[in-house]
């Protein structure tokens, strides 16, 4: 069978740690020819069907060069994502125009016979920061809003808080302002640009210090094993990209709870992956674009995340 990954540029995979490698390698062991595409080689025509540039690769098992080229394919090769028994959707955020483009050709590729993983159109409903709101219950005091007195207000009334643009990843644009309110003004100017973008802010959960945890959910099942991204330094971010250091641990009985009252429904969304991020006791995301840490989970603990994830995709495709 043939799967098709739409993923970032192959080149610019850091194989040590990139969860789509790994995906890729457990495919490849069980007999899949292994096919990739980025988003911007989508297209449609009338009378044809949602068709990709492609690359048919196999994994070198090296460091580099970490995959070849089939040269038979070519690389300007077209092929209809209907043709592949299923299209994994696994680009990295920002969630910009281009990206909600994308889930709508993939749309209509469903339309014509793909089986796309994650579904596009749970992809375009499930913003990863404001996916929270949906589950209240789980999540930290929080506001999203475009005003800025309202901003200012939270912060007065929670006294130390965490600030974010919406569209961020990795811990980019993040900001802590304490009780002091210390650069406020400064903060929610470069966020907010005077209302003209919308921020959410959610009181500062101490517990970071303890790591921010990803819970991997796959098939509305969470993996046993987390991954807590602990602060280094002076930062307040946990995130990899930051920094952070990653340390896998069992799942507790709060993170369980999170993830098996959240996992169910987004699974029946058509979300076969999600990336649960918990603080302490609080829900602060929900990924679904392209949720990471397979690697440093299963090399910490030894539970293949990869296998269970083929595994389940298969299930899917049955």
């Amino acid at each position: 069978m043939k799967l098709l990954f739409v993923a970032d540029p192959l080149e610019s995979f850091n194989v040590k740690k990139d969860s789509t490698f790994v995906m890729m390698k457990e495919a490849q062991r069980r007999g899949y020819a292994i096919f990739a595409c980025e988003a911007k080689d989508l297209m449609w025509q009338r009378g044809a069907r949602v068709s990709t540039h492609v690359r048919e690769i196999s994994l070198t098992g090296q460091k580099a060069p970490w995959f070849a080229e089939n040269a038979a394919v070519g690389e300007r090769a077209r092929i209809a994502l209907a043709d592949f028994a299923a299209v994994i959707m696994r680009t990295d955020p920002p969630f910009d125009s281009e990206y909600f483009y994308a889930t709508h050709l993939l749309e209509q590729a469903e339309r014509e016979g793909a089986r796309v993983f994650n579904r596009p159109a749970a992809l375009r409903n499930h913003p990863e920061k404001l996916a929270i709101l949906e589950f209240p219950q789980f999540i930290a005091p929080t506001l999203v809003t475009r005003d800025p007195a309202e901003l200012k207000r939270f912060h007065a009334e929670q006294g130390d808080v965490i600030l974010k643009p919406l569209d961020g990843m990795g811990g980019a644009g993040i900001f802590r302002v304490a009780a002091d309110g210390m650069n406020l003004g400064s903060i929610v100017e470069t966020l907010n640009a005077r209302g003209a973008h919308t921020v959410m802010v959610q009181r500062y959960v101490p517990e970071i210090v303890k790591g921010d945890k990803r819970i991997l959910v796959i098939d509305g099942k969470p993996v046993p094993f987390v991954l807590a991204r602990i602060p280094q330094g002076n930062e307040i971010r946990g995130n990899l990209a930051a920094g952070g250091l990653g340390v896998a641990q069992p799942i507790s009985a709060r993170d369980r709870e999170i993830a098996e009252h959240i996992g169910p429904i987004l699974a029946k969304r058509g979300l076969l992956l999600v990336g649960l991020d918990v603080i302490g006791d609080s829900l602060t995301e929900i990924n679904v674009t392209s949720p990471t840490c397979f690697q440093e989970i299963t090399d910490q603990s030894g539970f293949d995340v990869a296998r269970a994830f083929v595994d389940a995709l298969e299930a899917a495709l049955a």
